[in-house]
């Protein structure tokens, strides 16, 4: 199986699971004086529930056997993406962490780097001296602004590489 098709699977799991626990919900009791949707008896409907119980619990193990066999997989699995002209490797999953949050964060890093809405100009001391005012940054704009794009543009790299390697993929199901 492809880590893409575990994953779909996953989301199916969960989709059945649901439609499950609304029929529990929904048929796990009724009035005395109704009859039971499933079946003719009181035993019929309350078999009909515990079944549906056991199916859920048998998805909810499902999921976790392959949620496992996904993380064993994205730990295990190398890949490399190119950025900024070099390649860097990294596992599946050091790169799903850099999509969700820390490229972004390094963006955040970069995007601080600011001259804070200081004014260069001339200022004149209460003797009438004047003086030129200037900005000194401890930074250098252009390397703020390329380091910057390369942030930007990471979480789409990761993205359309990472599609691909879901679906030739693997998954480690030991």
């Amino acid at each position: 199986m492809k880590l893409i098709q575990a994953l779909k699977q996953i989301k199916n799991l969960q989709r059945k699971a649901d439609d499950i626990l609304s029929k529990i919900k929904t048929h796990s009791a009724y009035s005395s004086h109704e009859r039971p949707v499933y079946g003719d008896s009181q035993e019929t409907q309350t078999k009909q529930v515990n079944e549906w119980i056991q199916s859920r619990t048998d998805i909810a193990k499902e999921i976790l056997r392959l949620r496992i066999a996904i993380q064993k997989t994205n730990i295990a699995v190398p890949v490399s993406i190119e950025i900024d002209g070099k390649t860097i490797t990294k596992s599946i999953a050091e790169w799903i962490h850099r999509r969700r949050d820390l490229a972004n964060m390094d963006l955040q890093t970069w995007a601080a780097l600011t001259d804070r809405n200081l004014k260069q100009g001339k200022l004149k001391d209460s003797q009438g001296i004047v003086y030129d005012i200037g900005i000194v940054r401890c930074y250098v704009p252009e390397q703020r602004d390329i380091k910057m794009e390369i942030y930007r543009s990471e979480p789409t790299i990761i993205d359309s590489t990472l599609e691909i390697v879901n679906s030739v993929t693997d998954l480690i199901e030991e």
